[in-house]
């Protein structure tokens, strides 16, 4: 934190920043006040927590995009009441803008405080907000539509719920910290009221930071480790991949902003367990025990599409998922996937309820997630151990400047 600010009614326990299994910085660096928040409280040592973690609200980009895994997630849609509007959905957003600019700075929000999170740290708190297609006639603003926002298609093999697909308005929160989160998200479901109300919700996680040894990419809950192929911030094109470009007049409100693809993909856990594990590396392309690319070298060695193994074989074999989702398979199609494992429980037939809260970033969904997943249905060894469950687009517009709430350009503009 910066001298001129005030401590947080959230005591801070860490005495540095943390890092995480993702590489995650936690945010703000050198020495953190610590202060007993009752006569009970324990008068020993600060203890080396993840709670300093501050990502700031404010920026040309929403936080929750770039920002590196967190422990915990949460996302919700909202669709207006009848009779909301442009007007109704301003004053929500402006609500929303101040609690989340206020909880992600370790301050309580101004009204409807529960008081979960008196005493956690920060844990790297963020709140990102987005806009469903089907806002824009609600508000009238179809004419403020963008060109990219398009509705996703359907793909061999969903199994889309609608009643848990798309909404008008979106939020994602992530935490390091599960009581955090749900604060976060236990506060801005309540300021819905009475503009909003919540049509879907799902909650995930992912391994804590610095649960291991040294930074290391995620595993997902098939045990595969996943994101190794992910853009990179330093990459050359990684803006043009994640962010849209900047335009003027009515399509302004988009600077600085993305595009979130969202899917809820079950795993088919039992059918998957039971192969032999040599087939499941064949299946996804890499070595299950590091992540390290059936073509060789190590997990950040550059997989090989035209290697073949001494029997003639491809070393990726054709319907490998790294191969059919690889961008020199789709026209250097790329996107930031940055999601969520989740476990729902067990329904009747004993098989775990488990998978991905996939949420996929892209300049454009066309270009990025369609184009791919249009190839992943049609030839992804992997696609037959997963069900595509759940599914909504929303674009979301760029960070606000102090002073502003998110989506003011659209929706007073």
């Amino acid at each position: 934190m910066n001298g001129n600010q005030h401590i947080s009614r959230r005591t801070l326990l860490s005495t540095a920043a943390a890092t995480g299994a993702g590489g995650l910085a936690a945010g703000a660096a050198g020495t953190a006040l610590t202060r007993p928040t009752s006569a009970t409280a324990s008068t020993g040592p600060a203890l080396a927590c993840l709670g300093t973690g501050v990502i700031p609200f404010h920026g040309t980009h929403q936080a929750g995009i770039t920002t590196a895994l967190q422990a915990c997630g949460h996302l919700a849609a909202f669709d207006l009441v009848a009779g909301a509007g442009r007007q109704q959905a301003a004053a929500l957003l402006r609500r929303w803008s101040a609690s989340a600019e206020a909880m992600t700075a370790g301050h309580p929000p101004a009204t409807d405080d529960d008081q979960v999170a008196l005493d956690s740290g920060l844990c790297s708190l963020t709140v990102t907000f987005g806009f469903g297609l089907s806002l824009f006639p609600k508000t009238g603003l179809t004419h403020r539509v963008p060109a990219a926002m398009v509705p996703v298609p359907p793909f061999p093999g969903d199994a889309l719920d609608p009643e848990r697909s798309d909404g008008d308005l979106w939020i994602q929160i992530g935490a390091n910290d599960p009581l955090v989160a749900f604060h976060a998200l236990n506060v801005l479901q309540r300021q819905a009221a009475p503009t909003a109300t919540l049509r879907w919700q799902m909650n995930g996680f992912n391994r804590t930071p610095g649960a291991t040894d040294q930074p290391r990419t995620m595993r997902n809950l098939m045990g595969q480790i996943d994101g190794t192929d992910n853009p990179k911030p330093d990459d050359k094109n990684f803006n043009a991949t994640v962010f849209t470009p900047n335009a003027s007049g009515a399509k302004a409100w988009m600077n600085g902003g993305s595009y979130a693809v969202v899917r809820r993909i079950r795993m088919l856990l039992p059918a998957w367990n039971a192969l032999p594990l040599a087939e499941q590396e064949r299946v996804i392309g890499r070595r299950k025990r590091d992540g390290a690319p059936l073509s060789g070298g190590t997990e950040t060695t550059p997989v090989d599409l035209e290697k073949f193994n001494p029997d003639g074989s491809l070393a990726i074999p054709p319907d490998a998922h790294v191969r059919v989702a690889a961008p020199a398979s789709n026209a250097d199609a790329a996107m930031l996937r940055r999601g969520f494992s989740y476990h729902d429980g067990y329904p009747a037939d004993g098989s775990p309820d488990a998978g991905l809260l996939f949420v996929a970033w892209q300049a454009d969904p066309t270009l990025g997630f369609v184009q791919v997943q249009r190839k992943l249905a049609g030839g992804d060894h992997l696609s037959r151990f997963i069900r595509h469950e759940a599914g909504a687009l929303f674009a979301v517009p760029g960070g606000p400047r102090p002073g502003e709430y998110v989506g003011q350009q659209l929706l007073e503009g």
